[in-house]
């Protein structure tokens, strides 16, 4: 494992933005070689309502344990590290100079996931980044670039990559139990949408300039800041991307899966109907011809696949094959496809830490899929058909679509770059 030594004040000084780049050429590195009683130091970034979800999870694992957690609101940090041990650290940059941390997990809003996990990666931690993993398009592969370049395992948090009814309902896909796939239908999931917000006084302890980020600048509010309140920030521009990134980053990674589209993505895609809506259904084709469709005939945690000879429903937790006896059927073919098989997602992450193997739901997978979500976004944005080249990540010739791959970030929060 790579493990970056660095003093903190020259990690605060340089890290605040285009400082990023010239600070990881000198960083000293050294590796590690895990023990089978070795214990993974864990931090969390970002312990509300998902992150306290997760941090339950990891404890219920052996061989892991928090020693640090970092949230912009000091009081919320306080709450969750009363009794124990941790180092605390509202500055998130300060958990990742703790030597005792290997390995971080991001579960702050939509808008920051790229950003620390981005930092972690330079500072040699591995990541577990809650989903959506990005905001944008450009971030997921500059998350990409990171991971691969600082070679620290990235696990975004897919987590139906590791139910098992979801993978036998994309291995029935990958094998044409019902025959070749010609339309996957899904839920229609909103896009994020825009509210003013009169000027809230900002809660002691709460850092709201560190919690807007590379977002603009803008007055508190307790309704952006508290997802459950609604509207809350993960539906609201622009700190997310609606449900399309909500939910879809979940449906979507299945019909990519079940698609065997993990490396690559649709090349066409455009909304349907006159009027332009947040919820304006949108087609996507890829380029064997199968079409994608969000048009609520499908469920939200998956597709339902329209093949030669019948049909396959695989949502979170469920796969079904009609007719029912195509469920029997086996393939004797050698090329038969299995699957990755994950039990435990958390678990399949500490595994990957250990053995340095990419997780089930590495970077490049989570970056792909929710690239899909964003083309939804894009399309119902732009109002027209958009021809996406997955391997350039471009709209060929189109200047205006490629305004949206990413987002304008505000100064010192600006994405670095890697290599």
């Amino acid at each position: 494992m790579k493990q970056n030594e660095i003093k903190r004040r020259t990690f605060l000084r340089t890290s605040g933005g285009a400082g990023l780049a010239a600070w990881a050429a000198p960083m000293l590195v050294t590796s590690r070689v895990w023990g089978a009683n070795d214990t993974i130091g864990l931090g969390i970034i970002g312990p509300g309502r998902r992150g306290q979800q997760l941090m339950g999870d990891f404890n219920r694992l052996k061989g892991c344990r928090f020693v640090a957690v970092s949230d912009v609101n000091a009081r919320r940090m306080d709450q969750v590290a009363v009794g124990k041990d941790w180092k605390k650290c509202q500055d998130f940059r300060a958990l990742l100079e703790l030597k005792e941390v290997d390995a971080v997990i991001v579960a702050t809003p939509d808008h920051w996931h790229a950003l620390n996990s981005i930092y972690a990666c330079m500072a040699g931690k591995d990541v577990y980044v809650e989903k959506p993993m990005t905001l944008t398009i450009a971030e997921g592969r500059a998350m990409v670039n990171a991971a691969r370049h600082y070679n620290c395992v990235v696990q975004c948090g897919s987590q139906q990559r590791s139910d098992a009814r979801c993978r036998t309902g994309c291995e029935w896909v990958r094998n044409q139990r019902a025959g070749k796939v010609t339309v996957v239908h899904t839920d229609n999931y909103p896009s994020p949408w825009e509210q003013p917000f009169p000027v809230q006084p900002v809660p002691e302890g709460l850092d709201w300039d560190t919690w807007l980020g590379p977002t603009q600048e803008r007055g508190y509010h307790e309704d952006i800041y508290t997802p459950r309140a609604k509207p809350g920030w993960i539906s609201i521009l622009p700190y997310s991307g609606g449900e399309v990134t909500g939910w879809g980053a979940h449906g979507l990674d299945m019909i990519q899966w079940a698609l065997g589209m993990d490396e690559t993505g649709p090349v066409e895609i455009w909304p349907e109907g006159p009027t332009r809506s947040l919820d304006r259904p949108v087609t996507m084709r890829y380029a064997s011809g199968v079409l994608l469709k969000l048009d609520n005939q499908g469920p939200a945690g998956g597709g339902w696949f329209e093949c030669e000879k019948g049909t396959i429903l695989v949502d979170r937790g469920v796969c079904k094959i009609d007719p029912p006896e195509l469920e029997k059927e086996t393939s004797a073919s050698p090329s038969e496809i299995h699957l990755e098989i994950s039990t435990n997602h958390q678990q399949n992450f500490l595994d990957c830490v250990r053995s340095r193997k990419r997780p089930i739901a590495d970077v490049e997978v989570g970056h792909r899929s929710t690239t899909v979500c964003h083309l939804v976004n894009i399309a119902r944005w732009t109002c027209r058909k958009l021809q996406w080249d997955p391997k350039q990540e471009l709209f060929a010739g189109d200047d205006d679509a490629n305004h949206y791959l990413d987002r304008p970030r505000r100064p010192p929060w600006e994405l670095p770059k890697i290599g």
